[in-house]
């Protein structure tokens, strides 16, 4: 028998949970696009990055962020089929939620004007290749000195 569309896809879903990288919980997510499938995504690393089956969970407040939730992963796949190397400016350096989704999006330069909170993206920007340019006060670049300031 023929399954509706909602259990064929909640089926594909739960199959693509099983390649979750966090032992804490293995969600899967499949995006679908009139009808069709237009990618899918499961709770794990950026790429590159080490996973939480591999060296342990990055907790935070009863949580672990060392993964990128499935529902992001999914929507960022999408954007993943653009040409790696994107150079993104902001006015401030990322949360660490937002340069997973930076990472992730393979994007390998950032240029900022202010330092903002997460020391972390320091760290992880030199394992996952990403130059980060702090922008002086009147607009002239410097290299950001590395996570051991």
């Amino acid at each position: 028998m023929r399954p509706d569309k909602d259990t064929f896809f909640m089926n594909i879903a739960m199959e693509v949970s099983t390649r979750a990288t966090c032992d804490r919980k293995h969600v899967g997510a499949v995006l679908v696009q009139h009808g069709n499938i237009i990618s899918t995504g499961y709770n794990g690393s950026a790429d590159g990055m080490e996973h939480c089956d591999d060296v342990g969970h990055m907790m935070v407040d009863g949580h672990c962020v060392r993964t990128i939730h499935a529902e992001a992963n999914a929507i960022l796949q999408v954007g993943v089929r653009i040409s790696p190397g994107a150079t993104l400016y902001t006015t401030a350096s990322p949360c660490w939620p937002c340069f997973q989704i930076i990472m992730r999006g393979r994007i390998r330069r950032i240029v900022f004007k202010e330092v903002y909170r997460d020391p972390r993206i320091f760290e992880f920007a030199e394992k996952a290749g990403i130059d980060l340019v702090h922008m002086e006060h009147h607009g002239t670049p410097k290299e950001t000195p590395p996570a051991d300031r």
